[in-house]
């Protein structure tokens, strides 16, 4: 074991501030609130004339799940107002053929459970 301590002294000297830098009012980082807005309206509205053409629950839920994926993935894109409706349309066709093949085979499970009773 060591038994040896070196003494440090500290030393401080006087304070810096620095000046932050001037951003420019054309950034499009501060247009990003904007934008936001404007994307959450649209998929609001996509999403409204999809639901209204839903009747079943299930399909209503995983349209909502399509619908902020798309938001989610558009976001990293130059142009999300532009890409959301393809996405979402895809989407929303991807969601109801799961609405659809989950009710299918909940039909055929229903039908195997009566017999087996």
């Amino acid at each position: 074991m060591k038994t040896r301590n070196k003494t440090v002294t500290a030393e401080f000297g006087e304070n810096k501030r620095f000046a932050s830098p001037i951003v420019a009012t054309t950034t499009p980082e501060l247009f990003r609130g904007a934008l936001d807005t404007e994307l959450d309206r649209l998929r609001d509205k996509l999403l409204a004339t999809e639901l209204a053409r839903t009747i079943n629950l299930e399909a209503n839920v995983l349209l909502r799940r399509a619908a902020n994926d798309a938001v989610a993935l558009v976001w990293l894109t130059p142009f999300p107002l532009l890409l959301l409706p393809a996405l979402f349309a895809e989407k929303a066709l991807a969601a109801r053929r799961v609405a659809g093949r989950q009710a299918l085979i909940r039909e055929r499970t229903s039908e195997l459970l009566a017999l087996a009773e």
